[in-house]
């Protein structure tokens, strides 16, 4: 089981979404290809925004994501 779920990895990305705005994040596939694309910038020797001694890479970027450490900004930004 993937802890945070998807449904909560959305509502924090969509948190600072002002009413009426478009959410950043609409589908399991936008936070998918957010937090892989930040995995690799770790394993290329980018630093970690939050401690991770021990864990895989991926966990890391989903835990950043999750404590809102790095932003999803859309193609127009």
């Amino acid at each position: 089981m993937l802890h945070p779920s998807y449904s909560d990895l959305m509502a924090v990305v969509n948190s600072e979404v002002e009413p009426g705005e478009q959410p950043v994040v609409q589908s399991r596939y936008s936070i998918v290809m957010a937090t892989s694309k930040r995995a690799r910038q770790i394993i290329g020797g980018v630093e970690p925004l939050v401690a991770g001694k021990g864990k895989k890479p991926l966990s890391i970027a989903v835990e950043e994501l999750y404590n809102s450490k790095v932003k999803i900004v859309g193609d127009e930004d």
